[in-house]
């Protein structure tokens, strides 16, 4: 069940979690303020332990200034740590991709590897 309402939404299963930012910003630090308000409004969770795998997807419309896609990368993972996983190290994989489309929007995707 999606939790969330405004700029974030989200869900877990307990070893993936799923976000979706109705926005893309070149100020990047924005990210990571509204994955905080996110986690303190909706998913207050403990974060994990273990090795981690994290997608992103930034859907821009081509006509989007142009945006760095670690600037974006490093701004979302500090949103995510302290509530998803413990710190950032825990990263095992991460994938990041610019996609054109109509509306702009980030997808979020963390996973728990269970080896």
């Amino acid at each position: 069940m999606w939790l969330g309402s405004g700029k974030v939404i989200g869900q877990s299963n307990g070893s993936n979690w799923q976000f979706e930012i109705a926005e893309v910003s070149s100020q990047s630090r924005v990210y990571k303020q509204y994955l905080h308000q996110f986690f303190r409004e909706f998913m207050p969770i403990t974060p994990l332990n273990g090795e981690f795998e994290v997608e992103i997807k930034i859907f821009l419309n081509p006509n989007f200034p142009q945006i760095d896609v670690d600037n974006v990368a490093k701004a979302v993972l500090d949103g995510l740590k302290g509530h998803v996983f413990v710190d950032d190290s825990q990263i095992m994989r991460l994938v990041v991709e610019k996609l054109y489309a109509e509306h702009e929007k980030l997808e979020i995707s963390a996973i728990l590897r269970r080896d």
